[in-house]
């Protein structure tokens, strides 16, 4: 295909980590992404699926099958470079993820890095965002009973970056793991979890400049309360 018959899409050079291949990765145009609204743990509803840059959030080496997202660290064990050429590059298939991809290759690019992820020994904080992305698609395609096991997926790695302390350097504060992990609670049904992390921000509201998610607590836990004393008539 002509690269004009995707003026959306740009072309990103990239090296594998692990088999050391250079190839190319398609990427979003900036100017193509139009976002309608935002939900409460943050998933842009956009206005043109085709220009959800979701799509290509996970880079596939087409040579070994690495698969991986910018964050996941540029450093390899000897002892995960052995699992992954075992588990992934000694059973992969060339198969091409530069193009534009549908709603199906996106997940499988997913899953494969979720994949990769374990046997590299990749942060929590890295494979949360995975899972929580991968939650965020299938909302898009409207699949719930995956979307929320994604969803309880990505709690419990948030949970263990939380605890293991493993985001510091990310892009992820104190703040907005403890609202992340509130509000996946609420979001699979774990009532008394989604309080219990949203009382600490409120809390500790004073000692933070990050007023915006304060506020995002507060109104969770408001909206909480109010739905209990509607079910408690």
């Amino acid at each position: 295909m002509r690269k004009l018959d995707f003026p959306h899409l740009y072309d990103k050079n990239t090296t594998c980590t692990l088999c050391r291949a250079h190839f190319t990765t398609k990427k979003l145009r900036s100017s193509f992404i139009c976002i309608d609204y935002s939900d409460s743990d943050f998933y842009s509803h956009y206005r043109s699926e085709t220009n959800n840059p979701l799509l290509y959030y996970v880079t596939v080496c087409p040579e070994c099958g690495y698969s991986f997202s910018e964050e996941f660290s540029d450093q390899m064990s000897p002892s995960s470079r052995r699992r992954l050429t075992d588990h992934v590059s000694k059973r992969w298939t060339k198969r091409n993820f530069s193009v534009q991809r549908s709603m199906d290759m996106a997940v499988s690019s997913y899953k494969l890095a979720l994949y990769c992820a374990e046997l590299k020994l990749e942060k929590h904080a890295s494979k949360a965002g995975l899972n929580h992305r991968l939650a965020w698609l299938y909302r898009s395609a409207g699949d719930h009973e995956q979307e929320h096991r994604f969803l309880d997926q990505s709690l419990n790695e948030y949970i263990l970056s939380y605890m293991n302390e493993d985001y510091e350097g990310s892009k992820l504060t104190d703040m907005r793991i403890l609202y992340l992990i509130g509000e996946l609670s609420r979001r699979t049904g774990k009532e008394k979890q989604a309080i219990r992390y949203f009382s600490r921000i409120i809390e500790h509201q004073h000692r933070s400049p990050e007023k915006g998610i304060i506020e995002m607590a507060k109104d969770r836990w408001q909206e909480m309360r109010a739905e209990k004393a509607l079910s408690a008539q």
